[in-house]
């Protein structure tokens, strides 16, 4: 299946939190959009990595999205090597995606920034046709290499090269990241306490969209950063 958008993300519930808006727009466009996540989130504090499949696919039922797959790398030790980005250039010849949402550059999660790196080296390897990797059927597939890769904005603010207006799906976004139940607040849970599972983390999420909606006049928005510069064939395409 070809994606319009790939979205690659260090462990489940990264995609919603921190993009689910912008899938949400593309999935009502028509378009194509597909998640992988790089890891089982097996260090979470709450859950277990069976919950968190469970969860993930509600999610995804939730967002519409036509595809999501786990690459089962280890939570917390995944390295941007070679082992990992062959692993990687794999799934992004099989989807072909358009563009590409990674983790944040740099943030509080030491994978987010690694899932980063890993999403931006084996994005540019799939497009060397010297490289050769294979399908399930053992067919050599061909090289690929999206149009464009931005980086989604996570727990530490970065300043956004550009911000999608996402004020009409805000609801649909806050249910899916609702959909794991074990990460977020419980007042029911006897599980320990995390950095995500205090009621004031799902405030925190809404007052960032808001502020990345504020200086582009939209109630809620999802900022993203670029890897090259943007252009225009049209000034008017500007919002």
């Amino acid at each position: 299946m070809k994606l319009d958008i790939l979205v690659m993300a260090a462990h489940p519930d990264d995609a919603e939190m921190s993009c689910a808006g912008t899938m949400a727009i593309a999935v009502a466009k028509g378009k194509k959009v597909g998640i992988v996540d790089f890891t089982r989130g097996e260090l979470g504090t709450r859950g277990t990595p069976e919950i968190r499949a469970a969860e993930a696919a509600a999610a995804s039922q939730i967002l519409s999205v036509s595809v999501r797959e786990n690459m089962g790398f280890r939570d917390g030790f995944f390295k941007n090597d070679e082992e990992h980005q062959m692993k990687l250039i794999s799934v992004i010849r099989k989807y072909q995606p358009e563009i590409v949402l990674a983790n944040a550059v740099e943030d509080r999660h030491p994978d987010h920034g690694k899932g980063a790196a890993l999403a931006v080296d084996a994005c540019f390897l799939s497009g060397l046709r010297m490289i050769q990797t294979f399908d399930e059927a053992g067919n050599a597939q061909p090289a690929w290499r999206p149009k464009f890769l931005y980086h989604y904005i996570q727990d530490r603010y970065i300043k956004p090269d550009f911000v999608v207006d996402i004020s009409k799906y805000w609801d649909l976004k806050e249910t899916s990241i609702r959909a794991y139940k074990s990460q977020f607040y419980d007042p029911n849970s006897k599980e320990p306490e995390s950095y995500l599972t205090s009621p004031e983390f799902l405030d925190f999420l809404k007052a960032r969209s808001q502020e990345m909606g504020h200086p582009i006049g939209a109630k809620f928005g999802e900022g993203f950063t670029k890897t090259r510069m943007l252009g225009v064939k049209d000034i008017f395409d500007l919002a």
